[in-house]
């Protein structure tokens, strides 16, 4: 019977997967792995580690219900450890696997992970299906797409650009190779992690979770009521949070667009459902800037002109600890050390004093934000920095935030910074 191997990347879940189609189609047997590289373990340029605690235990409950899943289609996950070229390539050859099938992920290091693999003799097929909308239906060839997001989103508007359907769950999987947990190098997402005893986050992770909250925020009033509260520094149900279950893969953005529009078909759309999928299109639109532009988006000086940034290492470790002495910006940085998370205005708030008040490299905030965020993406986060930075789609290069003025108008009575600086 032919082998091949599934390895799951940024898709952790069994809904909406794209690339399951071509693999049944190809073999009989499927070994589904994931590998941790321990290149995530290794301490960054800027001197911390790259997947801090919060995302580590994050990621270990998404791979833990990710096995959960596969279990109920008769499979299992098999976890490994090392760099991926000598993981796969000995595991390829040990099950006689034929070919290796991923998600293609448009980011550099991601990208030399599939090339050291072909590189190696493995027949690597990437499929894309991260983003809401396919690059074969965009109005533009994806080395033209728009460099400004305005113009990207009207053009996808004005050509009627359609989501294709999510894929359902299959009813079954076919079946592991014998004695395909012999190859694990743990037994335990934990385990794989190397995760601490201690507190954390304790947002719920995983597929179950991520469908759970997207069901959850798709009551009345919620959407009808984002575009009113999305700015918002704290609440419930003042944003969707689908980020989370989007960052890991383990929620799909087309399965987010169908429910989206079975709830406007129930209750009505308006300002605020179509925010939601204008925040879908900004996703998008990091996506295929990644496709175009590549490697430009990680050099110090990203798409524009500018010098390279220049970098205060005392005052960016005041950033990183929440230590300034600015306290809108005190304490978004120790919620996110305390929780993983802050809103989206904390983010551009806190991003904002970073690159212009402190004048530290944008470079390094995009590095601690990828270590802290328990949503952390690589496109989304790369777009983000470059656009605040100046340095990415921003027509305005660069956006200063006033951070009395954003307390003011987003914190007035200083709730949020007593709560999180212990007044």
């Amino acid at each position: 019977m032919h082998t091949h191997i599934y390895w799951f990347r940024k898709d952790l879940r069994v809904h909406d997967q794209a690339a399951w189609r071509d693999a049944q189609d190809a073999g009989e047997r499927w070994l589904m792995v994931y590998v941790h590289d321990p290149a995530q373990d290794a301490p960054t340029a800027w001197g911390f580690e790259r997947m801090g605690q919060n995302r580590r235990r994050h990621l270990a409950q998404s791979l833990s219900d990710l096995n959960t899943q596969l279990q109920a289609l008769g499979q299992t996950l098999v976890l490994l450890r090392g760099p991926v070229e000598a993981t796969l390539l000995p595991l390829a050859q040990a099950v006689q696997a034929q070919t290796v099938v991923c998600e293609a992920v448009a980011a550099p290091e991601e990208q030399a992970q599939v090339q050291a693999l072909r590189d190696a003799g493995l027949v690597v097929q990437t499929v894309w299906q991260s983003s809401l909308l396919d690059p074969d239906d965009l109005p533009f060839v994806v080395d033209e797409v728009p460099t400004v997001f305005t113009a990207f989103r009207q053009a996808v508007e004005n050509a009627r650009v359609p989501v294709r359907a999510p894929r359902p769950v299959p009813s079954a999987l076919p079946p592991p190779p014998p004695d395909a947990g012999l190859w694990a190098h743990h037994h335990s997402a934990d385990a794989l992690l190397g995760l601490r005893d201690g507190g954390g986050t304790t947002v719920a992770a995983g597929e179950t979770a991520a469908l759970a909250q997207l069901r959850e925020y798709l009551t009345p009033p919620w959407p009808t009521r984002y575009k009113q509260t999305r700015n918002a520094l704290e609440g419930q149900h003042t944003s969707s949070r689908w980020s989370i279950g989007l960052a890991s893969g383990a929620l799909s953005p087309r399965r987010v667009w169908a429910e989206l529009k079975a709830y406007e078909a129930q209750h009505g759309a308006n300002d605020g459902t179509y925010w939601l999928w204008f925040e879908l299109l900004w996703r998008d639109d990091f996506r295929f800037l990644h496709l175009r532009h590549g490697r430009r988006l990680y050099g110090a000086s990203g798409l524009s002109s500018l010098p390279a940034p220049t970098h205060h290492p005392e005052a960016y470790w005041r950033w990183c600890e929440g230590t300034t002495g600015e306290r809108i910006v005190d304490a978004g940085m120790r919620e996110l050390a305390a929780t993983g998370w802050i809103s989206n205005r904390m983010r551009q708030i806190v991003a904002s004093y970073l690159v212009h008040d402190l004048a530290c490299d944008w470079r390094a905030g995009a590095a601690w934000f990828e270590s802290q965020l328990i949503d952390h993406d690589v496109y989304s986060n790369q777009g983000n920095w470059l656009y605040v930075s100046g340095r990415g789609t921003d027509p305005r290069q660069g956006r200063r935030f006033n951070p009395q003025k954003q307390s003011q108008e987003h914190d007035p009575d200083g709730r949020y910074q007593a709560r999180w600086l212990g007044d």
